[in-house]
Parts: C-alpha cells; sequence; structure tokens
C-alpha cells in the first residue's frame, strides 16, 4: 500500500476534469496538493475543495521557459500526475493542421517538457511516483482521432519505457559481509588501489544501499564493489535447498562455499540492500 500522508504532488491540469476530479482525493489522504493549469481560472475553486494544504502554479506546458520557472516554483516533490490534455476530434479527411499539432504538442511533448525536469530528481533521490494519462485510442489507430490518438499511443509507449527502466525489483536483499569468501591477496591488491575495469560502474550500485554510511568504513566494504579481483562465483537457489547446496559443494571440495545473503519480500524502506556486517 502506497503512503501518501505527508507527500507533495503536483498535479498539472488540475483545472477541470479528471484533475479537479484527483486533486481532493489526494488531499484526504493527507497530501500537499501543487495545482496547475494554464490560468488559475478553475484553480482556486479545485483549492477549495481540498481538505489539505495546496499551491497553485500557472504554467504553460506548451513553453519550455515557462515548465521550468513552474518547476523550480513547485519545488520538491513526491509524485507527479499529469492530466493535461486537449481533444478535437477530427478524421483525415478535416485535417486541422493546427489542431493536430497542439494535441501532440500539449498532450505528449508537453508532458516530456514536464517529465525533463521531474524524472532527473527522482532518479537522484531513488524515489518518486509518476502518473500520466493514456487512452483506448492509444492502443491502435481509429478513425476519426487524428492528432489525439497519435499523442496518447506516444504518452503510452513513454510510460512503458520509463516503468522498463525505472521499476523496482519487487524484493529486498540482505548481504552478510563476513559470510563473503575472499581469495588470498584481494584486500591487498584493493589497498594498493588495484581494481577492475567494472569497478567504477559497479560503484553506482552504491545507491541501492540503504545503509551504506553505516558500513562503508568497514575494511572489506570494497569488496562489493570488484568481484573481478576478489573472485568466486555467485549463484542463487531456493532458500529450502541452499544447505543442501553448501554441503553438496563442500563434499566436492569447495570449502569455503558461503551463504552470503537472503532475497526476501520488499519491505518498508525504499532502497532494497542492506548490508550486515
Amino acid at each position: 500500500m502506497r503512503k501518501w500522508n505527508g507527500k507533495r504532488y503536483w498535479l498539472v491540469g488540475a483545472s477541470a476534469g479528471l484533475g479537479a476530479a484527483v486533486a481532493p482525493k489526494l488531499s484526504a489522504l493527507g497530501c500537499e496538493v501543487i495545482l496547475s493549469a494554464r490560468s488559475e481560472d478553475g484553480l482556486k475553486e479545485v483549492a477549495e475543495a481540498c481538505s489539505g494544504p495546496t499551491q497553485i502554479v500557472t504554467v504553460d506546458i506548451a513553453d519550455d521557459e515557462s515548465v521550468a520557472t513552474a518547476a523550480e516554483a513547485v519545488g520538491p516533490i513526491d509524485g507527479l500526475v499529469f492530466l493535461a490534455g486537449v481533444y478535437w476530434p477530427q478524421p483525415a479527411q478535416a485535417w486541422n493542421a493546427s489542431e493536430v499539432t497542439k494535441m501532440l504538442d500539449i498532450n505528449l511533448t508537453g508532458a516530456v517538457r514536464v517529465l525533463g525536469h521531474v524524472v532527473p530528481k527522482m532518479v537522484e533521490a531513488d524515489d518518486g511516483h509518476i502518473v500520466l494519462t493514456g487512452s483506448l485510442s492509444g492502443f491502435r489507430g481509429l478513425p476519426g482521432a487524428i492528432g489525439y490518438g497519435a499523442s496518447k499511443a506516444g504518452i503510452m509507449s513513454l510510460a512503458e519505457s520509463m516503468y522498463a527502466d525505472l521499476r523496482g525489483s519487487g524484493v529486498d536483499v540482505q548481504l552478510e559481509l563476513g559470510a563473503l569468501p575472499v581469495i588470498n591477496g584481494a584486500f591487498d591488491t584493493l589497498a594498493m588501489g588495484i581494481v577492475s575495469s567494472l569497478q567504477p560502474a559497479n560503484l553506482r550500485l552504491r545507491s541501492a544501499l540503504c545503509n551504506a554510511p553505516a558500513v562503508a568504513s568497514d575494511p572489506r566494504y570494497p569488496i562489493l564493489f570488484d568481484p573481478q579481483t576478489s573472485g568466486g562465483l555467485l549463484a542463487s537457489v531456493p532458500a529450502a535447498n541452499a544447505q543442501a547446496c553448501l554441503q553438496a559443494l563442500r563434499t566436492l571440495g569447495y570449502l569455503e562455499a558461503s551463504r552470503i545473503g537472503w532475497v526476501m519480500a520488499q519491505g518498508e524502506q525504499l532502497k532494497p540492500v542492506t548490508v550486515l556486517c
């Protein structure tokens, strides 16, 4: 269950329709809601319908500078709900170039403008929640949906790509630093600054550790990020089979075989990996 109380959510396209309906719901859950649309018309009424704290920030999502100014005014957020959109139904035979361009520029490119200021900060914080609005018209081309269907297909593809890149694993991991089997000389080479070519990339995974500051001073800590120098083969097996697997390996002569960690159901912590010293 997602925790809402005390979170800051930015609703873009909040003056009417879905935005006006969603804002009071989020507010009732304990969120501070930042309401945005091109003008304040309608936003004040939506703010009055919210039971908790609100902020009104106007933005024209078709304008790069306006979006940048609004994002700065909004400040840090926990979530974004993008509901802005325009719709002029039309078939190809009645193509209105201005309207079609606006549908794509607002429904799709407008979302990209806003996300450009939101996603990097959420990635840096390793936390965030983004809601984009699709449509049945985005699944395949439909008659009379020139412009609108394409804009929704684009936003749905964008959301799917973001999900593929940003989704979590749904599990947590505990690693027991003292159980890591380390080959002779590994600590000596690390102390001399001799590391594998992949070590700098491996260090980026520190962002997944929930207790990195607490364990970073342990002399064994660098071993986690330089397995090529440290040696050892990592495998995962069902927990019920772990002990039998270790016994079989040791019988075959692999005396340093050990269980170094556990995979478990996701808990409340935001970062999935805990290192045990």
